[in-house]
């Protein structure tokens, strides 16, 4: 989402704060003054697409984030609608992770060779329920150095509400 507005500089502490602690690596309780900064964002919208760019889309690859149950439409809790946007793939974002940390990058590149097929990283599009799991698989998919593939910020939620 950082790099949606144009700030590269990013990072993820692998594991959380929850790893590093059990790691025994330093922490502090000192409190850092923030210095008031002057930031004019420059939307990178090549990154998101919309529900009709996807509608009228016949070469983008749709990866759900949501969990196998839900995509299936077996275990509907938030949304009135089950199921999925037709011809989506499942790809549970909880898969990317193994003992709270993502799997390594070598084993995520096989796993997302595999399920592009011949789609190139710029014709992928993550989703899940309201935007935000998707982002872990484009963290995912970036972390096995496949490149920046695109977020459908609306999601399933949005998508149900279309006729």
């Amino acid at each position: 989402m950082l790099k949606w507005i144009d700030i590269d500089a990013v990072a993820v502490l692998d594991g959380g704060f929850s790893f590093w602690v059990d790691q025994e690596l330093p922490t502090t309780t000192e409190v850092i003054a923030n210095h008031e900064t002057a930031y004019e964002p420059h939307l990178n919208d090549h990154l998101i697409i919309e529900a009709d760019e996807i509608a009228n889309s016949s070469d983008c690859l749709l990866l759900d984030a949501r969990s196998a149950d839900r995509y299936r439409g077996e275990n509907e809790t938030i949304d009135p609608i089950a199921g999925h946007i037709p011809g989506a793939t499942s790809v549970p974002f909880m898969e990317n992770l193994q003992g709270g940390m993502f799997v390594n990058a070598e084993e995520l590149n096989t796993k997302f060779v595999q399920l592009f097929g011949q789609h190139k990283a710029d014709q992928v599009v993550c989703y899940c329920g309201s935007g935000v799991t998707a982002c872990h698989n484009i963290l995912a998919i970036a972390h096995a150095g496949l490149g920046m593939t695109k977020l459908y910020p609306g999601s399933w939620s949005e998508w149900i509400t279309r006729e």
